[in-house]
């Protein structure tokens, strides 16, 4: 039988694929590991490498020492082969980081969010200024990826709703690309978030999880294996805007006032609520993470405390104590809210994994996800794990840089297979 027209070109792109796929997840490898791990034979896995060194898209990158024989060279991805950036806008500040293709970080900025600036105007700017710190041609950037607090339309890719930055409503990614001359992509951070979350944080080892976001306004990603649910129009995972009990139901629409004054979830677990009742159990913070924080510290600190220390640090441990109860206190009853969203959640999705992202989820750590846990299995017959996100350091930036590489990615290196 001929073979079939084709196939011997299939496979060379297939080999490349996987060697190109494993050198990025890995880093830099040598020929015998490329092998090893693509299960491709060696010679064969020195035909792809030898292929793709050809094509610019793999270079040396050193040796491999301590071994016996001689040292075997490292081969990794071409970091000149393009660049990335990757942004979160919010009311406040505007944070983006340039990367090469490999994901190193080259450049970073942030800056005041000017609201009434014209977007297409901001990040060109922004764009200037990474480039040229990182002094690189803008062309060389072959992905933007953006994060908003937005409903984006999945099938349009409409910014719908933008919470207190109305001049990123409507198309403005056209207007983003004719003005950048780069692609872009504008996603809702807290997919964002998601995506870094799954990819090295609390979720890398599950396939089903929500990410619950306690910012401005609450928010959630859910994943279910690699795939986010993003609804019909964009909407998935507003929690803000759902009805739960003890908290009134907004009038309908996308009323800003009555939304930030509260109703819904809104009303129980956003930044205001969250420091208000933290104010009614006598704690005094700047914010609602520091709040957040500073009860989770207290209530740490005394469950750690030696029981039957000497008088000195028993006076002490008293006096730590009221702030404790206190902690405590604010900690359970800001579970019992949160969970109120988890468990409604739950019950109808039966995830995994819940974790608390943001600012405040994370300063409440294992003393607020553990309460959570807890008041969820009271509420609903779903049991999922509850924990802290893994990613404090700005996950929305991390996500969508994630993003961004992958992107690149494929347009460079995949494109002519």
């Amino acid at each position: 039988m001929n073979p079939k027209p084709g196939r011997p070109r299939l496979l060379r792109e297939l080999n490349d694929r996987a060697a190109l796929e494993l050198l990025g997840s890995s880093g830099a490898l040598t020929r015998a590991q490329v092998s090893e791990m693509t299960g491709l034979s060696k010679v064969t896995a020195n035909h792809v490498l030898s292929r793709l060194e050809e094509r610019g898209v793999v270079v040396r990158a050193g040796v491999q020492e301590g071994g016996r024989g001689p040292n075997a060279v490292l081969y990794g991805l071409n970091p000149s082969c393009g660049h990335v950036i990757g942004v979160e806008v919010y009311l406040d500040t505007t944070t983006a980081v340039l990367a090469d293709i490999t994901g190193r970080v080259l450049a970073e900025t942030t800056v005041p969010t000017e609201v009434a600036v014209d977007p297409a105007e901001a990040m060109h700017a922004i764009v200037e200024r990474l480039t040229r710190t990182a002094r690189i041609d803008p062309a060389r950037v072959r992905a933007c990826v953006i994060g908003l607090p937005a409903v984006i339309d999945p099938g349009t890719s409409l910014v719908r709703f933008c919470y207190d930055m109305p001049a990123w409503c409507g198309d403005v990614l056209e207007v983003l690309h004719q003005r950048l001359r780069v692609p872009v992509t504008i996603d809702n951070d807290v997919n964002l978030a998601a995506m870094a979350e799954r990819a090295l944080g609390a979720a890398s080892d599950v396939r089903n999880f929500v990410l619950l976001w306690i910012g401005r306004g609450p928010g959630s990603a859910v994943m279910v294996g690699d795939q986010l649910l993003r609804g019909t129009v964009g909407a998935a995972g507003e929690l803000g805007w759902m009805p739960v009990p003890g908290a009134a139901v907004s009038d309908g629409g996308f009323n800003r006032s009555r939304h930030e004054v509260g109703a819904a979830f809104q009303s129980l677990v956003g930044w205001r609520a969250v420091q208000e009742l933290a104010e009614r159990h006598g704690i005094a913070a700047e914010d609602a993470a520091r709040s957040v924080a500073a009860a989770a510290e207290s209530v740490s600190r005394a469950a750690g405390s030696a029981a039957g220390a000497g008088s000195e640090a028993g006076a002490a441990s008293a006096a730590g104590a009221v702030g404790s109860v206190a902690g405590a206190a604010f900690l359970d009853e800001l579970a019992r809210r949160i969970a109120l969203g988890v468990a409604s959640i739950s019950a109808v999705l039966d995830p995994e994994l819940v974790v608390l992202g943001s600012h405040v989820g994370s300063a409440g750590g294992d003393e607020l996800a553990g309460r959570v846990q807890q008041a969820v299995a009271r509420m609903c017959l779903a049991r999922p794990r509850v924990e802290a996100s893994a990613i404090p350091d700005r996950p929305v930036v991390r996500g969508a840089l994630l993003v961004a590489v992958e992107q690149a990615r494929e347009r460079v290196f995949f494109a002519d297979l």
